[in-house]
C-alpha cells in the first residue's frame, strides 16, 4: 500500500476522507449531518472505534469516516493511534475505493503521531492473496493509496522510519504463510537474498557440509529425516561504531514440523508451517534495520531444517552431540527447534562473540497453554537485558511476560546416559526448554530466549493484521534496538 504526502485543500472530488478523532473531540467544521450522525450512533472518539457518513461537496457525494484514537496523552497513545489507522483500512480496504486521505488539517498530532496512525493503517492493509485464484471480485482489495493532507512538519520523515518497520514486518508475514512447498530452507535462503541484497547486509550461508565439518550434530540430526537440505542462513548489518560487538538474533527456522518419528497428530498439523516463525521474525527485523539504516551493529543467525520422518529420520533414544560437544539424548523428536537453536547460538557465540544473544522460536505448546495468545514469553539469564526487552515490547505492543528458571527445573532434563535430554516432564514444559536452550549460552554472554509459540499466527483479524501471520517479533526487535543500541 502506497502513503503518499499532499499539500494544499482536500479535494471535494477525493473520496473518502478520514478524520483521525480525538475522545470527545470531534473536528470543528464538520457538516452537521456528519457530526450529529456521529453523536446518534454513540461515536465517541475511543480507540479504533469507526463512523462514516456521506455528504455533498462541490457537487459530489463524498464518504467521511471520523477514526477514533482515544484520550490524548494516555501511556498507550501510539497503540490507540495504530488503531484507529487500522480501523481506516479495515473499513475501505475491499470498499472499492482506489484510494482515500486521511485529512490531518486542524489535528494537533504531532510528526511521531502520524506515523503511528499510518503504520496501522499499513499494516491492517496487508493479505496475501497469491494462491486465490476464485476470489469474488467484492472481496478483493481495492485500496491502493492512502494521501496524508494537512501533516505537521517532520510527519514524512518520521512515516520514512516507520516504513521501514512495515516493509520489515510484511516480509515476516510473507515468509510465515506461504505453504512449505514453497518456503523451506533453500528458498527462504532465497527470500533473504530479493529482499536484503542491496540494502547493505552481509548474506552468508553455511551448508550441510560445512554444518557438518563443525559439528552442528543436534541440527543436522532434525533435518536428516527430509530430503530438502537445512541451511544456516547469516545476515550481518554493521551500522554501528566500527569493531564494537554485534547483538545477535538466532531464529528457530523449522520450515515444515510434522513432529518427525515422534509424529504430531494429522488435525492442525497444517498449521506447522509457520514454525519457522522465529527465523521469519530475525529476517524481517534484519530489513528493517537496514532500511531505515539503523545506527546499531547487528547479526541475524537463522537455523533453517524441515522435520520429516523417513528411514533416514532420527528416532527417539538417539544421542548426538552438539557442536559445543555436549551430548543429547533424544527422547522426543517434536522437541527439535532447540536441538536446532543450540548448534545455532554455539556457531554464533564462537564467530561474534556477541555482546548478547537473543532467540525467538515458535518452541513450545506449553507456552500457548500458560500465555495463550497475548504474551510471547521471555526467559533469561540477564536482568537488564530482560528488563530491556520488557520494556521494547511495551512500547512495541509486542508484548512479553517474563518466565522463571533456576536449578530446580535444569535438573529435569538430565539424561542418564548423556549429558542432557531434550525433553523434561510435561510440567513446566516451557520452562525446561529455556533451561535446555541455556547450556549452550556462554558465561557472561546476556540471553533472552522468547518463546513466541501463541503469537506468530492469528486465527481471527487483530488490531493491525487480518487472519493469518502477524509477524510479531520484528517490533521488539526493532524497538530493543532504537532504544539500547543506537545512541
Amino acid at each position: 500500500m502506497q502513503i503518499e504526502f499532499v499539500t494544499g485543500p482536500v479535494s471535494a472530488n477525493t473520496s473518502p476522507v478520514a478524520h483521525v478523532v480525538d475522545q470527545e473531540a470531534l473536528p470543528a467544521g464538520l457538516e452537521p449531518v456528519v457530526a450529529e450522525g456521529a453523536k446518534a450512533s454513540r461515536f465517541a472518539g475511543k480507540a479504533g472505534q469507526l463512523h462514516e457518513a456521506f455528504v455533498s461537496r462541490d457537487g459530489a457525494v463524498v464518504r467521511v469516516a471520523l477514526a477514533g484514537a482515544g484520550e490524548p496523552g494516555s501511556k498507550d497513545r501510539s497503540a490507540a493511534l495504530e488503531r484507529a489507522g487500522a480501523a481506516i483500512t479495515a473499513k475501505y480496504l475491499a470498499s472499492g475505493e482506489a484510494a482515500l486521505t486521511i485529512d490531518l488539517t486542524g489535528t494537533r498530532l504531532t510528526a511521531g503521531e502520524v506515523a503511528s496512525v499510518l503504520l496501522g493503517a499499513r499494516l491492517r492493509g496487508w493479505r496475501y492473496d497469491n494462491y486465490r485464484t476464485r476470489l469474488p471480485e467484492e472481496q478483493k482489495p481495492s485500496l491502493k493509496t492512502i494521501r496524508v493532507a494537512g501533516a505537521p512538519e517532520g510527519a514524512e520523515a518520521a512515516w520514512a522510519v516507520e516504513a521501514a518497520l512495515a516493509e520489515g514486518i510484511e516480509f515476516t508475514r510473507e515468509l510465515v504463510t506461504e505453504p512449505a512447498n514453497v518456503i523451506y530452507p533453500a528458498t527462504f535462503v532465497e527470500r533473504a537474498h530479493q529482499r536484503l541484497d542491496g540494502t547493505g547486509v552481509r548474506i552468508r550461508v553455511l551448508d550441510r557440509d560445512e554444518m557438518a565439518a563443525l559439528g552442528m550434530g543436534a541440527l543436522l540430526g532434525v533435518a536428516q529425516g527430509s530430503v530438502r537440505e537445512p541451511k544456516l542462513l547469516v545476515m550481518e548489518w554493521n551500522g554501528g561504531a566500527a569493531g564494537e560487538k554485534p547483538t545477535a538474533f538466532v531464529g528457530k527456522g523449522v520450515t515444515f514440523d510434522t513432529g518427525g518419528i515422534s509424529l504430531k497428530p494429522p488435525a492442525g498439523m497444517e498449521d506447522m508451517k509457520w514454525d519457522m516463525g522465529g527465523a521469519g521474525a530475525v529476517a524481517g527485523a534484519m530489513l528493517a534495520l537496514a532500511k531505515r539504516k539503523a545506527k546499531a551493529n547487528v547479526v541475524g543467525v537463522c537455523g533453517l531444517v524441515e522435520n520429516m520422518p523417513d528411514g533416514n529420520a532420527q528416532r527417539p533414544g538417539d544421542v548426538v552431540t552438539t557442536m559445543s560437544g555436549q551430548t543429547v539424548e533424544v527422547i522426543n523428536t517434536d522437541a527439535e527447534g532447540r536441538l536446532v537453536l543450540c548448534d545455532a547460538i554455539t556457531w554464533t557465540q564462537k564467530e561474534f562473540s556477541p555482546a548478547a544473544v537473543i532467540d525467538l522460536a515458535t518452541l513450545t505448546g506449553a507456552m500457548i497453554i500458560s500465555l495463550g495468545h497475548e504474551y510471547g514469553g521471555i526467559f533469561s539469564n540477564d536482568d537488564d537485558l530482560a528488563n530491556k526487552l520488557l520494556a521494547a515490547g511495551n512500547a512495541s505492543g509486542d508484548k512479553l511476560w517474563r518466565q522463571p528458571m533456576g536449578p530446580a527445573y535444569d535438573k529435569l532434563i538430565d539424561s542418564p546416559i548423556a549429558d542432557m535430554k531434550n525433553v523434561g516432564p510435561r510440567e513446566g514444559g516451557s520452562i525446561t526448554a529455556a533451561q535446555f536452550i541455556q547450556r549452550y549460552v556462554e558465561k557472561g554472554t546476556p540471553w533472552a530466549h522468547l518463546d513466541i509459540a501463541g503469537m506468530v499466527w492469528a486465527s481471527k483479524p487483530g488490531q493491525t493484521w487480518d487472519k493469518g501471520a502477524t509477524g510479531f517479533g520484528v517490533r521488539v526487535l526493532d524497538r530493543f534496538v532504537r532504544d539500547n543500541l543506537e545512541g
